[in-house]
C-alpha cells in the first residue's frame, strides 16, 4: 500500500523550535553566497512528493520515501525524528500513529498535514531483544523503575540519582569510563568531540536535588508499548508511548517524560529524545540533553539514574563492619614520646569537645569558642580548669585530678588500635553544660587523631568515648599542660636561625630596642631569619639573646623591661610573654607561655622598652639570637 498525503503546517511549540532551527541552517548557508540578498520562494504544500509504504509481508514495517529532489527532508514518526531521505520504522504493536513529513527550502520550512497511519497487525520480532527484556519484563509484562533517591536521601546502587556527560557521550563512551579510560582515549577511539563525565556522589553534592520520594516509571508491553510515569514531585502523572531502539540505544516517549527532578524541568526541549547509557536487570541510565538557552548553563547529557523496583525493594545494605580512626604510620612511637615517663594532659581551652564519627573524624569542627552553637554553649575553660590526666608510660600508672581538686589514681594499658583502658579511675565532671567528660562503659577512651607541630612532636589529641547507642563518640582535646609535666622536663626544639637576617635598632621610633624574629607586616616577612613552619604549633617560647657595644647617656635608667611579643596565626592568643630586666651588653633569656595552644605566628618579637633613647650611639649596638626552644 502507498499513501500518498498533504498535510498542514503543525504550530505545536516543538515543531517550530525544530523547524526554526532547520530554517536558519539553510538561511546561513544560502547568506554565504554573495550573489544571493534574499530568501528564495518557499514550496507549497501542494509541491511536497513523498510516499509511505507498509511492507507488503510485514505491516508493521514502515517504509518512508522522501521524494523533493535537491530539498532537506525531515520526518517526525512514532519512533522519532529522522533526516533520512529513505528511512524504516518498525512498529510492533497495532494502534494509530501519526506521520509527518516536511522539507526545508531557501524560502523557509514545509510542512505537510499530520497523517494517521492505523496498523491492525503486531510484530513482536521487534521487541523480542534482551534489551526490551530488560526494560520492562518481555512481551506480556511490564516493569517498574524509580529515580535512585529516596526521601531518606539514600541512593541504592549508584552513587547519586543524577551523572553528567557530554552531548557526544553514549552507551559506548559511558562503558569507556567505567572502564577507566580518560577523555583523550574515548575521543580518539569513538571520534567524539564533546565528550566528558562528571558521577557525583549525592551525600556531598546535596544541591543536585533534594532527597524525595520521585514516583515511578512504568514501562510495559501488555498489548502495546505504553508507559505511565507517576511524578510524584511534579505533581502529574504521564500516560504515553514508547519505543526502544536496541541497535541504536535510543529511547523514545510520546506524552510522557522519564522521572526527574522539577529544578530541571524547564531545561530539556524535549524529554522524550532519551539515550540509554545502560541498562541492566536492576538499574538503567537515561540521558537527556540540557539546553543551553533554557537552563543558562552550558549545553550537557544530564544522566538520570534508576534502579528497578523490584531491586528498590529487595534491596540489604552490605553487611561492612564498622569505620574505625585511621591513626598515622608509626603513631605508637609518636605517643611514646609524648609520654615518656610522666605527662600532664589538659582539655583545650580553645575546643575541649566535639562529637566524632566512628571513623573518628570530628562532626562539627569546632576551632574555637565562638563557633559553638547556642544550643550547647560556649567552653568556659574556668569550668574545668584544674583537670589533670597523668599518664606515666613507664609503669602504666595514671593519676586523675578533677576540676574540684579530687584525686584518683590507677592502672591503664593502650592497645594496637589506640584505645586507653583505665583501672582505679573514674573522671565525670561537667564541661560545657550538660556535656561531661567521661570514659565509656567499659572504662575507655579511643585516640581519634594526633596532633603534631612542624618538628613531628604530638601537641595534642581528640580521644572518645564510645556512645553505648549512637554509632559516634563523645571526643575530647586533651593537650599537654604548658611547661609539662615531664620528670625529665618538658620536650623542647630547637629552631635554626639565621642571624644575617634579624632585624634590630629602634624599629617603630618609640624609643625602645626591638629584635624582630618575625613580622607579617615587617621587613622579616619576606626573608626571615628562620622557618616559621616550626611555630606551627607549641605551648611555649624561650628567646636566648646577645647584645653588645651598648653605651647609654649620661643619666640614663640603666634598668629596663623587657619581654617577647608574640602574636599567632589568628590573633589568638596574643600578648607579652613574662618580664625580664635588661641592664646593657649581655646574654639574657625570655619566656612566652600563652596559656593555650599556640597555632602559627603573625608577630614574634623582643622588645626592651625605653633603652633606645637611651643609648648613646645605636649604629654600634650588635643584637644576636642564640637559641630559640620551642615546647
Amino acid at each position: 500500500m502507498v499513501i500518498t498525503k498533504n498535510f498542514k503546517i503543525m504550530k505545536t511549540r516543538f515543531f517550530n523550535i525544530c523547524f526554526l532551527v532547520l530554517a536558519s541552517v539553510t538561511f546561513m548557508f544560502t547568506a554565504c553566497q554573495p550573489e544571493e540578498y534574499e530568501l528564495g520562494q518557499m514550496l507549497s504544500k501542494e509541491d511536497l512528493k513523498y510516499s509511505i509504504v507498509q511492507d507488503a509481508e510485514d505491516p508493521n514495517m514502515i517504509i518512508l520515501m522522501a521524494r523533493n529532489d535537491g530539498y532537506a527532508p525531515f520526518w517526525v514518526t512514532p519512533m522519532g525524528k529522522s533526516n533520512k531521505e529513505n528511512d524504516t520504522i518498525r512498529i510492533p504493536f497495532e494502534g494509530n500513529y501519526d506521520f509527518v513529513y516536511g522539507v526545508v527550502t531557501p524560502g523557509g520550512v514545509v510542512q505537510a498535514d499530520t497523517f494517521k497511519l492505523e496498523l491492525t497487525t503486531t510484530n513482536t520480532d521487534y521487541v523480542n531483544d534482551p534489551l526490551w527484556t530488560l526494560l520492562t519484563g518481555g512481551v506480556g509484562e511490564e516493569k517498574s523503575w524509580l529515580l535512585d533517591l529516596n526521601e531518606d536521601g539514600q541512593s541504592r546502587y549508584f552513587d547519586g540519582p543524577l551523572y553528567f556527560y557530554g552531548t557526544d557521550d553514549n552507551w559506548d563512551s559511558r562503558a569507556m569510563y567505567d572502564g577507566g579510560k580518560s577523555t583523550d582515549e574515548v575521543k580518539k577511539e569513538l571520534g567524539l568531540e564533546d565528550t566528558w563525565n562528571w558521577s557525583p556522589e549525592w551525600e556531598g553534592n546535596q544541591w543536585l536535588m533534594p532527597a524525595a520520594d520521585y514516583g515511578s516509571m512504568t514501562f510495559s508491553l501488555q498489548g502495546n508499548a505504553t508507559v505511565t510515569v507517576d511524578h510524584k514531585v511534579l505533581g502529574r502523572v504521564d500516560n504515553g508511548t514508547y519505543f526502544l531502539d536496541a541497535d541504536a540505544k535510543t529511547l523514545s516517549m510520546t506524552d510522557a517524560a522519564p522521572l526527574h527532578d522539577e529544578g530541571r524541568d524547564g531545561h530539556v526541549i524535549n524529554w522524550g529524545d532519551i539515550r540509554v547509557m545502560s541498562l541492566t536487570e536492576d538499574a538503567m541510565q537515561l540521558g537527556v540533553i540540557r539546553d543551553e538557552a533554557l537552563s543558562g548553563e552550558g549545553p550537557a547529557m544530564l544522566v538520570y539514574n534508576y534502579v528497578s523496583k523490584d531491586y528498590y525493594e529487595n534491596w540489604v545494605p552490605e553487611d561492612l563492619p564498622d569505620p574505625e580512626p585511621q591513626l598515622p604510620a608509626g603513631w605508637q612511637e609518636d605517643v611514646s614520646k609524648v609520654v615518656s615517663n610522666t605527662i600532664t594532659w589538659t582539655l583545650s581551652d580553645q575546643n575541649p569537645l566535639d562529637w566524632c564519627g566512628l571513623d573518628g573524624v570530628r562532626k562539627n569542627g569546632w576551632n574555637a569558642p565562638e563557633d559553638y552553637p547556642d544550643w550547647l554553649g560556649t567552653p568556659d575553660p574556668g569550668v574545668y580548669d584544674g583537670f589533670e590526666l597523668m599518664l606515666n608510660s613507664a609503669d602504666k600508672t595514671v593519676e586523675y585530678v578533677a576540676p574540684d581538686g579530687t584525686t584518683e589514681t590507677g592502672t591503664y594499658s593502650l592497645d594496637e588500635k589506640g584505645i586507653y583502658t583505665f583501672e582505679g579511675i573514674s573522671p565525670s565532671f561537667s564541661v560545657i553544660g550538660w556535656a561531661s567528660f567521661g570514659l565509656s562503659a567499659d572504662n575507655q577512651l579511643r585516640i581519634m587523631s594526633i596532633e603534631k607541630d612542624a618538628a613531628g612532636k604530638v601537641t595534642g589529641m581528640w580521644v572518645g568515648a564510645k556512645d553505648p547507642e549512637k554509632p559516634e563518640y563523645m571526643g575530647y582535646h586533651l593537650v599537654p599542660a604548658a611547661g609539662g609535666a615531664s620528670e625529665e622536663g618538658p620536650q623542647a626544639t630547637s629552631l635554626i636561625f639565621d642571624n644575617s637576617k634579624l632585624a634590630y635598632g629602634d624599629i617603630e621610633e618609640k624609643g625602645n630596642l626591638r629584635l624582630e624574629l618575625f613580622n607579617e607586616y615587617g621587613s622579616t616577612k619576606a626573608d626571615p631569619p628562620l622557618a616559621t613552619s616550626g611555630l606551627a604549633s607549641f605551648n611555649s617560647l624561650e628567646v636566648t639573646f646577645t647584645l653588645s657595644g651598648i653605651t647609654l647617656n649620661e643619666g640614663a635608667a640603666g634598668s629596663y623591661d623587657a619581654s617577647i611579643l608574640f602574636s599567632d596565626g589568628d590573633w589568638n592568643p596574643s600578648g607579652n610573654g613574662e618580664t625580664i630586666t635588661v641592664n646593657g651588653d649581655g646574654t639574657y633569656t625570655a619566656t612566652f607561655a600563652p596559656g593555650s595552644l599556640s597555632e602559627g605566628v603573625m608577630v614574634f618579637v623582643v622588645d626592651i622598652v625605653g633603652i633606645g633613647e637611651d643609648i648613646a650611639d645605636m649604629t654600634a649596638v650588635t643584637a644576636t639570637i642564640d637559641e630559640v626552644l620551642v615546647y
